[in-house]
């Protein structure tokens, strides 16, 4: 069937204009074909197409320059950059000079049909829904301070205290600052504890009295948290929250995390982490380890599927529900996690952090966060990811029971009990995590 819209192709490598011109025109559409800017400027004075493919790299002037004065002169010209050696930094200039998509090369031809069906169906944007921002601070305001008595219990496990076998390293981007950093893992005595170390040797225990503006929050009865930090004598780790997911989930009692600042985020998610345990081995150490076994419900928030609230029950084991629902491409997505029945390596770990353009973009221009946020990141705009498969078709909710995993680790021991959440992210995991250490010390 042929269509009325017309689809131009600038692209220097014949071969791939002759196969899209090929595959258009099976299509149905109408195509206009160019080499470089020269003959696609010229074809413009006669023309206007409805769709744009541009590639990056052009002989003369490449094609970001070409998106960049397209937008003076036809601002409603849509433009789908295609690149086969750009990598994110390439597809976040170009969303930012307005392109509608970014695809790589070699072009998966399907799904680049299906980006141009969309762009020229001309489809309203769907219905803006909140989005979890790791940029944006989420407030908890603890509406309901009330702890049940004896509501969480300090017990014996049955398993023993665990440290690491050896020293091991890790290095890579500060997610926050931008900078290289590291982390070396070592291991500790029976009772120690989760310890992180800054390079002048200041110790932060990894204990929710110990995450940064603690005194406060319990003042204000509200918690504000873009990330888990530590802080202590003017010292601060940062994002420390999937380090402790993977430590919690291997049942490390016991380790010292020797770290500058900011612990190093590889790509967004806690797979490094786990492989780095799983290369230093594990040590299972003399001395039965201890749980907090919860015999009461305590929450955080109203149960209101609209609002975002938690809360934690008696449950024979440990289980993570989770429930998100935000804007396209994510939807809603409901999963439940239980390390006795699902892999936490497999299943959880993998999962990375996720974030808008838009939001990330800001919070750079405002210094918030540094460059570690384009690599280790899924970037959502105009309802698509625009750099990167996703590992999950519902990667989104997993990263969320990832990070929750590692705020509850914080409590100084693993729990025992079924936690639910409903569209949580740190501030409402380090409020429920206060309420139940409050819980194990009164």
């Amino acid at each position: 069937m042929t269509k009325s819209q017309t689809i131009c192709i600038v692209d220097d490598e014949a071969a791939i204009r002759e196969t899209l011109e090929n595959v258009l025109s099976d299509e149905g559409y109408p195509v206009m074909s160019c080499k470089d800017s020269i003959h696609f400027f010229a074809e413009l004075e006669q023309q206007t197409p409805d769709l744009v493919l541009l590639d990056i790299w052009l002989p003369g002037i490449d094609g970001m320059a070409i998106l960049s004065k397209l937008r003076e002169t036809h601002p409603e010209l849509p433009v789908i950059m295609m690149s086969g050696h750009a990598g994110i930094d390439a597809a976040v200039n170009a969303i930012k000079l307005g392109a509608v998509d970014f695809m790589e090369k070699p072009l998966r031809l399907e799904i680049l049909l299906d980006k141009i069906a969309v762009v020229l169906s001309n489809k309203p944007p769907e219905r803006i829904k909140d989005l979890a921002s790791d940029t944006r601070m989420e407030v908890a305001k603890i509406i309901n301070p009330i702890i049940p008595s004896g509501a969480v219990r300090l017990k014996d496990s049955e398993r023993p205290q665990r440290t690491l076998k050896g020293n091991v390293v890790l290095n890579g981007k500060g997610l926050l600052t931008g900078r290289n950093t590291g982390v070396i893992l070592s291991p500790l005595d029976p009772n120690s504890g989760v310890v992180f170390q800054t390079l002048d040797d200041t110790s932060l225990p990894a204990h929710i009295t110990n995450i940064e503006n603690f005194s406060q929050s319990v003042k204000q009865q509200s918690f504000s948290a873009n990330s888990t930090v530590l802080a202590r004598k003017n010292r601060r780790v940062r994002t420390v929250e999937h380090l402790m997911a993977s430590l919690h989930m291997a049942g490390i009692t016991n380790v010292l995390a020797k770290v500058d600042e900011e612990i190093p985020n590889v790509d967004g998610s806690a797979q490094d982490f786990s492989e780095l345990i799983k290369e230093a081995g594990v040590q299972d150490q003399d001395v039965p380890a201890k749980e907090a076994v919860v015999l009461a419900p305590i929450q955080v928030g109203r149960k209101k599927l609209a609002e975002k609230h938690l809360y934690v029950e008696p449950f024979e084991g440990f289980e993570v529900k989770m429930r998100i629902d935000y804007s396209a491409p994510i939807g809603e997505q409901n999963l439940t996690f239980n390390p006795d029945q699902n892999s936490f390596d497999l299943d959880i770990a993998p999962a990375r952090s996720f974030n808008t353009f838009e939001n990330i973009d800001l919070a750079q221009k405002t210094g918030t966060v540094g460059s570690g946020y384009l690599d280790s990141h899924i970037i959502l705009h105009d309802g698509k990811v625009i750099n990167t498969d996703l590992r999950f078709p519902d990667e989104f909710v997993r990263h969320k029971i990832l990070d929750l995993i590692g705020d509850l680790y914080l409590l100084g021991y693993p729990l025992r009990g079924r936690v639910v959440a409903n569209m949580t992210s740190h501030g409402y995991n380090q409020a429920l995590v206060q309420k139940l250490h409050v819980a194990l010390t009164t």
